[in-house]
């Protein structure tokens, strides 16, 4: 049998699995139908959690992060609402804006770079499993051909073939929403520089979202040469808008939500633009996320909403969780049941995320209540604590994994900690190996030293715990403020149950 682990899909998750797994000393091979980088407009940045796990694999800057460590935003938007993050204590969220093409491209290079297998225009069109591999048809414009594999991750979007054919279902509801976007070019004229663009007939269109009688228009100028313009329209149920998204289509959508005639015209600088229809907008998750040697990953586990940003943040993190359970698997020291980790610990975030989303559409949706309801939650949300709390659900930082210790820090991201002698923290973990961050004197690294093949020990001084256990995906696995005998027990049975012996 082989021992090259399949990700079926090359986009930004099945990439950094890739990578990942990489990083362990494995050589994946990652499949994808498309004949190679797809340059649609997708996702335009990269939002939460995930920014900080880039800076653990000293990619921050490379994607175009900027000098020095990643500093939190200031504030984000809630179903087109302003939030101050100003004044909240370790805010959790990030910000890295990086349009899909290029996060891709990127990736694509940084797993070349690690030896990845990347095969375009390679379809995975059939599988079936037993107990000791995957057997996959692979369909090319030369033929087919069969491989093995010891596992396989589906990470082939919403449609994934991999969990129809395996039989795992996908559970959710479709909300009666028409969402409508495109890169557009406006009149110059009509352009009040940082704020949008004065509309004859209608005033200042704000750049942003803006929420109308009968729906929401969302105006962008990630590239001010060609903005994205997109519309919400509620009350369509899934089928009513058939063929290609055109310009004329998102033309009559802006007209039907302000009343007056929007002078857009497609984009006058070269490339590839976005132009595309969403009728309906999905929010499911699959009920689990491992049928054997089968493993989902990104939005074959799991579709929402787009408002927010979510999707790299949830997805990626699913790559990063599942890389070093999936790689200590294949190498042969991963304790019994780390596999299934990746889901009982992921399952949870993905419905946070789910229910995040479909609040943000229901406070986007059209009616006098609803603007009351936005009024009341404004409110809300100007509080400190409120506000907190927000940035946590964004940013994927409020869920605590089950680590088996209850120290303040186990179970979350380890803080972005800096030694008195100018290391940081992240950078311990570019290797995506664990880390034994030790302020005992040695004590710590002593109890370790059995572990010293997949944990390395790392002595600083820092203003934090005694000594922390870090697993590679940057999650505290154990900590402590002291280093007694308790202390020593506890930390060899975090290092058995996290990596065995």
């Amino acid at each position: 049998m082989s021992s090259q682990i399949v990700i079926s899909g090359a986009g930004p998750n099945g990439l950094l699995l890739a990578c990942e797994l990489a990083l362990a000393g494995l050589s994946p091979v990652v499949l994808d139908k498309l004949p190679g980088p797809s340059e649609e407009p997708k996702a335009n940045g990269l939002v939460g959690q995930v920014v900080r796990q880039l800076d653990m694999r000293g990619l921050y800057h490379a994607f175009g992060g900027e000098d020095g460590p990643p500093q939190p935003t200031h504030g984000w938007m809630f179903a087109g609402m302003p939030l101050s993050f100003l004044g909240i204590e370790n805010n959790p969220m990030h910000v890295l804006l990086l349009p899909q093409p290029r996060l891709v491209r990127l990736l694509e290079k940084r797993a070349r770079d690690l030896g990845v297998d990347i095969r375009w225009g390679h379809e995975l069109t059939a599988l079936r499993q037993d107990d000791d591999a995957v057997t996959l048809t692979v369909t090319t414009t030369r033929g087919d051909y069969r491989m093995d594999a010891p596992y396989l991750v589906g990470a082939d979007g919403g449609r994934s073939m991999v969990r129809k054919a395996v039989g795992i279902d996908f559970p959710g509801h479709t909300s009666p929403v028409v969402s409508r976007i495109a890169h557009v070019h406006l009149p110059d004229e009509l352009l009040v520089p940082g704020h949008g663009y004065e509309i004859p007939g209608l005033g200042l269109l704000p750049y942003g979202v803006s929420r109308w009688a009968d729906g929401s228009i969302m105006l962008v100028p990630l590239d001010p040469e060609r903005p994205l313009l997109g519309t919400i329209e509620y009350g369509w149920t899934p089928g009513s808008a058939d063929g290609p998204m055109t310009l004329d289509e998102l033309r009559a959508s802006v007209f039907r939500l302000l009343g007056v005639e929007l002078p857009l015209e497609a984009p006058r600088k070269p490339g590839a633009h976005a132009l595309r229809r969403l009728d309906g907008t999905n929010s499911r998750q699959a009920d689990r996320y491992r049928a054997g040697r089968v493993l989902l990953l990104g939005d074959a586990a799991h579709v929402h909403s787009p408002m927010g940003g979510p999707g790299l943040n949830l997805g990626m993190q699913d790559a990063v969780n599942l890389g070093w359970k999936l790689a200590a698997e294949m190498n042969g020291w991963a304790p019994a049941g780390l596999l299934d980790t990746y889901e009982s610990e992921r399952y949870p975030v993905g419905e946070r995320v789910m229910m995040h989303s479909k609040a943000q559409l229901a406070l986007t949706a059209p009616g006098p209540e609803v603007s009351a309801l936005r009024e009341l939650f404004g409110e809300l949300a100007a509080k400190t604590e409120v506000a907190s709390h927000l940035a946590g659900l964004l940013a994927g930082s409020d869920v605590r994994y089950d680590v088996g210790d209850d120290h303040r820090l186990s179970g979350f991201m380890v803080p972005d900690l800096e030694f008195d002698d100018g290391r940081r923290v992240a950078d311990l973990l570019q290797d995506a190996r664990g880390v034994l961050v030790d302020a005992t004197g040695g004590a710590a690294t002593r109890v370790a030293a059995d572990w010293r093949d997949r944990v390395d020990a790392v002595g600083g001084d820092f203003d934090g715990a005694a000594a922390m256990l870090i697993r590679p995906d940057g999650y505290v696995a154990w900590a402590a403020d002291t280093f007694g005998a308790d202390d020593a027990a506890a930390l060899r049975a975090a290092l058995t149950r996290w990596f065995a012996t």
